[in-house]
């Protein structure tokens, strides 16, 4: 989804960790030996991401679920491009660029800008980018909200993911035990496209646009 906006891959050709040491910016390791650096660095992640638009297809998932009260948006984006769209309630799996963290107060600050509005929490603790980095677990109570709501869903679509980074790569396979019908849409083929009944190769945001999603809400 937000590749098209222009927001840089990280793990694709052209990604981030292609130019970056993710050891040196993207680990509790690297924040414990330098906050200051892996917080300058994220806050260029930020003004990038700023620079970038929410495309149209991002647009039309926003009215979808505005028309549609049951549809809920599960993301491994940590760019909040979803909610710039006017998508609520998004179960963000891997964090978010747009929150801070204070680890030893336990607190979340909500914090969007080019710019952190403060690095360090009033215990004195360097706040830390609420992202899932290198090496931590996802949060395990994220995880469950985002497997109740595909345990019940009756169609599941898949968009723009590579479906080798788990466990959302087991998401298609938990929908489809459940009998829902589900739809890959993507760019090229991927490892578990045999599991979705369709596949649709093409650009997120044409080929969102051109769906009929009333046919298949009724599926």
């Amino acid at each position: 989804m937000s590749a098209e906006s222009g927001v840089p891959t990280y793990r694709g050709s052209g990604g981030i960790w292609h130019k970056y040491d993710w050891k040196e910016f993207a680990c509790q390791e690297a924040f414990e030996r330098n906050p200051e650096r892996v917080l300058d660095f994220h806050e260029l992640r930020r003004k990038s991401v700023l620079e970038c638009k929410p495309h149209k297809g991002h647009h039309f998932i926003a009215e979808l679920q505005k028309s549609h009260s049951g549809v809920t948006i599960v993301t491994q984006n940590i760019d909040g491009m979803h909610q710039r769209a006017g998508t609520e309630n998004v179960i963000e799996l891997h964090g978010s660029l747009w929150r801070l963290r204070c680890d030893n107060c336990k607190i979340v600050i909500e914090d969007i800008g080019e710019s952190f509005s403060k690095k360090k929490c009033d215990c004195g603790q360097y706040l830390r980018p609420d992202i899932v980095w290198f090496g931590d677990m996802l949060n395990p109570q994220i995880v469950q909200q985002a497997s109740d709501a595909i345990q019940k869903c009756d169609l599941f679509i898949s968009i723009g993911t590579s479906g080798v980074v788990w466990p959302a790569a087991g998401f298609p396979q938990e929908a489809k035990s459940n009998g829902a019908y589900c739809v890959e849409i993507n760019t090229e083929r991927t490892e578990l496209s045999y599991l979705f009944d369709e596949v649709i190769i093409g650009k997120a945001s044409e080929v969102l646009t051109a769906l009929s999603f009333h046919t298949c809400l009724s599926r």
